[in-house]
């Protein structure tokens, strides 16, 4: 059998031991069992050896970050097996990288090359490291009972430095020494700040420019309505990526039913409209004349929000730019005479053009009719012809004095 030979600072083997340690609750007694990571560095065979809770991949991905920060480098591959956390998509030639993994990967400047199914030697140096982490370290403290994850942790960090440390049987030097000589000038430097754990969802841009994550909305370009985007989530930011570009960056927010809405994101139509106040509507329609002053005023005090009249002050706005302010102060003035200040009566009157007659050419004139006319009976008719009693009183004294019975 071909012997296998690796280069410094090439690849990093991963994978867990088949051996599990507990950790038992020292208020409970419940045991609970955890699972054993387990790296080797491919050229100097330093060994990396720490338990975690489960193999899912929160842990899964912590374990990299603590192990790349203990050898302090990077190496060309990371060659791990093929579980769940590792690998999305099993395939003998083309295997899926969990995108989470992958996105570690890109954070360090490394990639990933699975091991390749039913091909023992493509991980068989992790094999022989979980080989001898079973014997050597975990072997010696099955008697001992550990109460916290920290505690089974710091007895695997001293097994694994006397692991390294020790020498080799049938070669010059330790696996700490080969590393020290040879690999750790040959491993990539850690970037400025370790990876954080991010979380990876589709979701689809609504019409109103927002994707919905965990019952929040965060907006998007607008240009991306109705296109389907990857969200990148980590604890603290939200990455929104259109076909591997950035689009947009929030910080989380965890209220349900509320909105992030970043004000670029908007059409420009929206954001003009945005721009309006109250008072600046108000100071607009003054700079045009009184009667469009008020004009605008009554519009935005018949509803109970100011936002609900902004639409037809803007319209206001719009209609100064197809007539003259001298003709728009002119319509508003005759809508403020007849009762009718609003939009669609100003701008009835300008198409119709009354707002170019006198004020009030049409109104007919005051009728007064005599005080008295033959036809007109006055009161003294009604008094006079009152009903009266038997008594020749007015029947509508007598009532008036009658007092009520109980």
């Amino acid at each position: 059998m071909l012997r296998q030979v690796h280069v410094a600072g090439e690849r990093l083997f991963v994978d867990y031991a088949g051996v599990t340690m507990p950790v038992v609750d020292v208020s409970t007694g419940e045991e609970r069992a955890t699972q054993v990571f387990v790296g080797a560095l491919g050229a100097s065979h330093l060994l990396y050896v720490e338990a975690t809770w489960t193999q899912a991949l929160p842990d899964w991905i912590g374990a990299h970050v603590r192990m790349l920060a203990y050898v302090g480098g990077v190496p060309a591959l990371l060659v791990p097996d093929n579980l769940k956390s590792a690998v999305g998509q099993p395939c003998y030639y083309e295997p899926t990288v969990h995108a989470t993994y992958q996105d570690l990967a890109t954070h360090y400047g490394t990639a990933v090359l699975p091991a390749r199914a039913y091909h023992p030697r493509d991980k068989a140096k992790v094999e022989t490291a979980v080989q001898i982490v079973e014997r050597e370290i975990l072997a010696p403290l099955r008697h001992t009972v550990f109460h916290s994850l920290a505690a089974l942790n710091q007895a695997l960090a001293a097994g694994r430095e006397r692991v390294n440390d020790r020498p080799f049987q049938k070669l010059a030097g330790s696996r700490r020494s080969v590393f020290e000589a040879t690999e750790r000038a040959a491993l990539r430097p850690l970037p400025p700040a370790p990876y954080e754990l991010a979380e990876w969802k589709t979701a689809k841009v609504n019409i109103d420019y927002h994707i919905s994550v965990d019952g929040h909305l965060y907006s998007v370009p607008y240009r991306l309505v109705g296109t389907t985007v990857t969200v990148r989530l980590t604890s603290a930011m939200l990455e929104v990526l259109h076909q591997g570009t950035r689009v947009a960056v929030h910080v989380r927010n965890t209220s349900k039913g509320r909105c992030t809405t970043e004000p670029t994101h908007r059409p420009h139509s929206h954001q003009r409209h945005l721009e309006w106040t109250p008072s600046r509507l108000v100071a607009w329609g003054a700079s045009l004349g009184p009667s469009t002053g008020r004009v605008v005023e009554d519009i935005l005090a018949r509803y109970p929000h100011p936002e609900q009249g902004y639409r037809a002050c803007l319209g206001l706005l719009s209609l100064s730019r197809r007539f003259t302010r001298a003709r728009l102060e002119a319509a508003c003035t005759r809508a403020l005479r007849a009762g009718t200040a609003g939009y669609r009566s100003v701008k009835s009157i300008l198409a119709t053009g009354l707002d170019q007659l006198p004020p009030d050419p049409l109104a007919p004139p005051a009728l007064h009719l005599p005080v008295t006319h033959e036809h007109v009976r006055g009161a003294a008719y009604y008094r006079d012809a009152a009903p009266t009693s038997a008594g020749g009183e007015s029947a509508l004294s007598l009532f008036a004095e009658t007092p009520y019975a109980d």
